[in-house]
């Protein structure tokens, strides 16, 4: 399944790039090995950033996790501890499971000193790694690995589950238990009766408001028939079975 914008916080993700030609720029040096990209290009009309075309990937160290480097994506072949500069090698993502932990869009596009200007930035973790394991960290600001679909690199991503997809950010419903919320995210519901979201919803749901107005019959119908099975709790577990994860800082 290939799609390049439809992305939505919470989704679970299988990422590949394919394994390409490029030389090293620097060997291994502090968890980093800097290779020539081979999908982008100088921006020369970059007011602010002068890039010499090199990217630093960052290499694991199970001493030093969590870290930036810890969640580099992209591998090298040969791998970075055999490699020196001037090496040739291939650069690539192997097929590697992710959440999704933010998506940005931005309009004018982004000037990064590279080619194309990144107008959308998914930030990700990979399996294994939950949010709150980087929350305290400042330099990660708890986020992720951000990744830029539409920039030349030659991303496949495959879509293995999206928790609530029936659903839209704003959409207020009211539960099985007679309490009435707003769905902003998979791991983002408010209750209105202000005793925090506990449990979550309790299935069936009921649609109230989709964009701020009465819902239409086929969305109240669409959500009603998602929900008749199943619970929060399930959508949760079943999520955190893919990630490995935990899906709350």
């Amino acid at each position: 399944m290939m799609f390049e914008r439809d992305f939505r916080v919470g989704d679970v993700l299988s990422v590949t790039c394919p394994f390409t030609p490029t030389t090293v720029d620097r060997g291994l040096m502090w968890n980093h090995v800097s290779v020539r990209w081979p999908w982008r290009r100088i921006d020369t009309d970059s007011d602010f950033f002068r890039w010499n075309g090199g990217v630093a990937l960052g290499v694991a160290d199970d001493h030093q996790v969590p870290s930036e480097a810890g969640m580099e994506l992209f591998r090298t072949d040969p791998p970075p501890e055999r490699l020196a500069a001037g090496d040739a090698c291939r650069v690539g993502v192997p097929p590697t499971v992710v959440h999704v932990t933010a998506v940005d869009h931005h309009d004018p596009p982004l000037e990064t000193g590279w080619l194309p200007r990144p107008a959308l930035g998914v930030t990700v973790l990979r399996r294994g790694l939950s949010y709150r394991e980087y929350a305290d960290d400042d330099h990660l600001n708890g986020v992720g690995y951000t990744l830029h679909p539409g920039d030349g690199t030659p991303f496949t991503f495959e879509l293995l589950m999206r928790p609530y997809a029936f659903l839209q950010p704003g959409d207020e419903l009211a539960d099985a238990a007679g309490r009435a919320w707003r769905f902003d995210g998979p791991w983002d519901w408010t209750a209105f009766d202000g005793n925090g979201p506990g449990a979550g919803p309790a299935w069936p749901l009921v649609l109230l408001t989709r964009s701020g107005a009465p819902r239409l019959v086929a969305d109240a119908e669409a959500v009603a028939e998602r929900t008749a099975v199943g619970s929060h709790q399930e959508t949760v577990r079943h999520w955190m079975s893919l990630t490995e994860a935990s899906p709350t800082p």
